[in-house]
């Protein structure tokens, strides 16, 4: 008799009570609770019970929260919901990774023909890392709520270490500031979380003369994720440099061809298997059919400690490779997701 009454005290309330959403949760929780419990529990216990998990749940999707966006690629974990950002706080962007061991089929030595010597004592292993990281300037909602601006860097690099007769030169390293608007959006398509970003980058290898390479770049981001699925469509316009190349004596456009070989778009996709990440990339010129394509798995090795494979093929692993084709595969260890916040 007086769980039943009990039962219709807390119905009435809950009906009758307008809320916030948070006490009428810890209402339904302990309306349910109530089916089960035992008699010699109170209700203040049932409350305390409920408003304790409610708070577990919180903590949780926060945590899932701040790791929302991994665009380039950092792009991030759209799946928990609305993106949180503390100012001025530096955290992961795109993947963190370091490969000891990264295999080439067709190493590029024709572009590095400018340095006697050099080139032919290349290695087909060396090392490569990515280092990336963001900082949000502005999360303050602008024009909607959860809406931001933010400031990232991606460092790659490409490091012969394992060419003694050359002094174990950095063969390649890609340098990309960037900054960006993001911003939540109400569409839910099959009940997933949507986003968007639109940005400015640059991108260049700080060499100079004809080993330089660099762009800038418009883009946009559109990111859809579900479950353990996140996919991201990421077209941009390239901001013009002049009609004439690069020479030894002249500067002016590094690469005025890059988007024949390095598209006008890129499709980045992961889908999360039990403790296994996996990821795709891809890039594609229609008119002059050249592309790019990126496979990685991460794995569990200690704690959280995780081992990561990549496989590319195609034009443009890397800026000086960007008209260059070759297949790699390289192992080593994940630092973090490539979309951000799936542990």
């Amino acid at each position: 008799m007086f769980k039943k009454d009990l039962l219709l005290s807390l119905s009435f309330i809950a009906i009758a009570s307008n809320a916030q959403a948070s006490e009428t949760a810890i209402k339904a929780c302990m309306i349910k609770k109530l089916e089960t419990a035992d008699l010699s529990v109170t209700v203040g216990e049932l409350k305390k019970s409920c408003e304790d998990l409610q708070l577990i749940a919180k903590e949780r999707k926060h945590i899932e929260i701040e790791s929302f966006f991994e665009q380039d690629l950092k792009v991030s974990n759209l799946a928990s919901g609305p993106y949180v950002m503390t100012p001025y706080v530096m955290t992961p962007h795109k993947m963190n990774y370091f490969l000891p061991a990264r295999y080439s089929d067709n190493i590029n030595t024709q572009s590095y023909d400018i340095i006697d010597q050099w080139a032919e004592h290349f290695k087909d292993v060396e090392i490569k890392y990515q280092l990336s990281f963001r900082v949000p300037l502005l999360t303050q909602s602008l024009l909607t709520e959860g809406d931001g601006i933010a400031f990232a860097f991606t460092l790659e690099s490409w490091w012969q270490l394992y060419a003694q007769k050359i002094s174990r030169p950095f063969r390649e390293t890609n340098y990309q500031p960037e900054i960006f608007y993001y911003t939540p959006l109400s569409w839910q398509p099959f009940d997933g979380n949507t986003a968007l970003l639109v940005g400015f980058e640059h991108q260049s290898n700080g060499h100079s003369s004809t080993l330089s390479r660099s762009w800038n770049r418009v883009y946009a981001n559109f990111i859809f994720a579900k479950d353990d699925f996140t996919i991201a469509f990421r077209p941009w316009w390239r901001v013009p440099e002049g009609k004439e190349a690069t020479t030894l004596t002249k500067p002016g456009d590094d690469n005025p061809d890059i988007t024949d070989y390095m598209g006008h778009f890129e499709l980045s996709m992961e889908y999360k298997w039990e403790k296994y990440n996996w990821f795709f990339k891809g890039r594609e010129n229609f008119r002059t059919h050249k592309g790019y394509a990126e496979l990685g798995i991460t794995f569990p090795i200690i704690e959280r400690l995780k081992g990561y494979i990549q496989y590319t093929n195609g034009y443009g692993e890397s800026l000086i490779d960007y008209n260059h084709s070759q297949q790699t595969i390289g192992i080593g260890f994940a630092l973090t997701d490539y979309f951000q916040g799936k542990n």
